[in-house]
C-alpha cells in the first residue's frame, strides 16, 4: 500500500513543478496542466482517439467473448482445445503481438500498395483487430465460468415455460452472469486506456501522431522534449489521465453493479 501511495502523491505534487528528479522541482503551480492542453495540441487528439478505440474495442470484445463462452459451454465436441486456442493469444507479450499483426496486416494491405501507416483508419482497426485477437480468450474464461455456475433447474424451469432461446438469454443468462460482466468491462475498459505496448508496436502513433493514444503521448512527453520542461507537463498529463480512467471505470462499475442488484 505504501509502495503505491507515496509515488501516487509526489506524482500529484511534481505535476505542479517544472523538474529533472524530486530533489530539484520549482513549483510553478498550474502552469503544467495550462500547457498540457495548450501547447500540446496533440494531446486531445490522443484522448479523443483514445476514447474511441476504447468504446470499439469494449463492445466488440465482450461480445465476441461472450458469444464464445455461450457456443463452448453447449458440450461441443473438442470444447477443451478452442477454449485453449482462443486463451493462448492472451499469454503473448504487447510489442511482439504488435509486431506480429503488423506483418499481418500489411501484407494484406500490400496488396493495395498501402500499408497500416498510410491512414489513421487502417491503425485503428488494426489496434482494434490486435486486441480482440489478445483479449477476447481471456474474458470468454471469465464468461465460461460464470454461465456454468447458472443453476441448471433455473434453465430448465424456462424450457419447461415454454421461454424460447433469446427470452432465456435475455432473462436469464445474462441477468445471471452480471458479476462477470462487471468485472470484463472494468478490465476492457482500463486495457484499453492505458494501451502503450501494442501502439507502439503496430503504428508507433503514424501516420503524423493521429494513431497515438494518451500513454503513447505522455511517454513521448517525457522523453522526446527538453527534459527540464517536459516532465512537469508529462505529470500533469499522467494526473489528468489517471482522472479520467478512474471517473470512467467507477462510473462503470457504479452502473454494472446497480444492474447486478436490480437482478
Amino acid at each position: 500500500m505504501i509502495s503505491f501511495v507515496i509515488p501516487f502523491f509526489w506524482g500529484i505534487v511534481l505535476s505542479f513543478c517544472k523538474f529533472t528528479n524530486i530533489t530539484n522541482a520549482d513549483f510553478v503551480g498550474f502552469q503544467n496542466y495550462i500547457e498540457a492542453f495548450t501547447v500540446d495540441s496533440y494531446f486531445m487528439d490522443s484522448f479523443w482517439f483514445t476514447l474511441a478505440f476504447t468504446v470499439v474495442s469494449v463492445i466488440t470484445i465482450n461480445v465476441i467473448a461472450f458469444a464464445l463462452a455461450l457456443c463452448l459451454t453447449k458440450g461441443v465436441l473438442g470444447t477443451n482445445i478452442f477454449r485453449t486456442i482462443f486463451f493462448m493469444p492472451n499469454l503473448i507479450g504487447g510489442i511482439v503481438l504488435g509486431y506480429i499483426w503488423q506483418l499481418i496486416i500489411n501484407g494484406v494491405l500490400g496488396i493495395w500498395g498501402v500499408n497500416i501507416t498510410t491512414n489513421a483508419n487502417y491503425g485503428f482497426w488494426g489496434l482494434v483487430i490486435l486486441m480482440n485477437w489478445q483479449n477476447a480468450g481471456y474474458m470468454m474464461i471469465i464468461y465460461i465460468a460464470a454461465i456454468q455456475n447458472i443453476p441448471t433447474d433455473m434453465l430448465e424451469a424456462a424450457s419447461i415455460d415454454g421461454a424460447g432461446y433469446w427470452r432465456t438469454l435475455f432473462k436469464i443468462i445474462i441477468p445471471s452472469v452480471m458479476p462477470s460482466i462487471t468485472i470484463c468491462l472494468f478490465m476492457t475498459i482500463t486495457n484499453g486506456f492505458k494501451l502503450y505496448d501494442q501502439n507502439l508496436a503496430l503504428t508507433a502513433g503514424n501516420p503524423g501522431r493521429q494513431t497515438e493514444m494518451m500513454a503513447m503521448n505522455i511517454f513521448n512527453t517525457f522523453f522526446t522534449r527538453n527534459a527540464y520542461f517536459a516532465q512537469g507537463v508529462g505529470q500533469a498529463k499522467a494526473v489528468v489521465f489517471t482522472i479520467i480512467v478512474a471517473a470512467i471505470a467507477l462510473t462503470q462499475l457504479g452502473i454494472t453493479r446497480k444492474k447486478e442488484v436490480e437482478n
